[in-house]
């Protein structure tokens, strides 16, 4: 599929939905090798909970192109340049703590991002919103937990923590980014500002690290270009996996 282009409402949606599908394959990654069971059932329904949000934004973003698209041919017959994800999402998952350091970093943003949009003048959004916002705060209040618990830990599992903060802090800055087509949106009282929400995104975080004895590291250079299609050697990879079935078999139905 070429690279569509697209109105700001159509891709300011499709950013979001790539970012849900990227990081819920990341943690379908984790089905039947998290370290106890409780917790492989935990990521899988995290990363179900994504795919959920995915399929509803990718059908809205195939509504706004009228071009015949579907879901299915968002998700698996796009490449790597089409893609607007997050930088962050796409990063292997490295091990557990860096899995849940990286859903805790994001967390902590879709979450006030959901509820912001619910009051998005686009009706569909603000329904997207009303459902995506209830799973994000569960998925925040799951991964501080853990984050506290790795952090606050042993000393072997707090250097883990430790090692997986400062690896993935470089990306999060991307997430707080806007382009002009995005502040047309805006403007237009269509979407969330992102800016506002780098304050309560910072009191969440400040407040776990403390707890988790972990350091927030010293604010920098920040990693960024998925927004723009411009991806990291592990988005290939990634989709290399993921949409060997659907490119092998193309229309295949079970």
């Amino acid at each position: 599929m070429k690279i569509a282009t697209d109105s700001p409402l159509a891709l300011y949606t499709l950013r979001r939905a790539d970012d849900a599908l990227i990081l819920g394959h990341r943690l379908s990654e984790w089905c039947g090798h998290a370290p106890m069971l409780e917790e492989d059932m935990a990521l899988a329904n995290i990363g179900l909970d994504l795919i959920g949000q995915a399929r509803s934004l990718y059908g809205y973003v195939a509504e706004l192109r009228a071009d015949g698209s579907d879901e299915d041919q968002l998700a698996y017959l796009r490449d790597a340049p089409a893609y607007r994800n997050l930088l962050l999402a796409e990063l292997p998952k490295g091990d557990f703590a860096q899995t849940l350091l990286r859903q805790f970093l994001y967390s902590a943003f879709a979450d006030p991002f959901w509820r912001a949009t619910l009051a998005s003048g686009d009706p569909t959004l603000a329904a997207i919103a009303g459902k995506s916002e209830k799973e994000s705060a569960y998925h925040l209040r799951h991964t501080a937990e853990w984050v506290i618990r790795l952090g606050d830990g042993t000393e072997e599992s707090h250097a883990r923590a430790q090692e997986a903060l400062d690896l993935l802090w470089p990306y999060t800055g991307e997430m707080f980014e806007a382009d002009a087509a995005e502040r047309e949106l805006m403007a237009a009282g269509l979407a969330a500002d992102p800016e506002p929400l780098r304050e309560v995104w910072s009191r969440t975080v400040d407040q776990v690290l403390r707890e988790a004895t972990l350091t927030r590291p010293v604010g920098g250079w920040m990693q960024s270009g998925g927004r723009h299609g411009r991806h990291s050697e592990h988005l290939g990879h990634l989709l290399a996996e993921m949409q060997v079935l659907q490119r092998s078999y193309p229309g295949a139905k079970w």
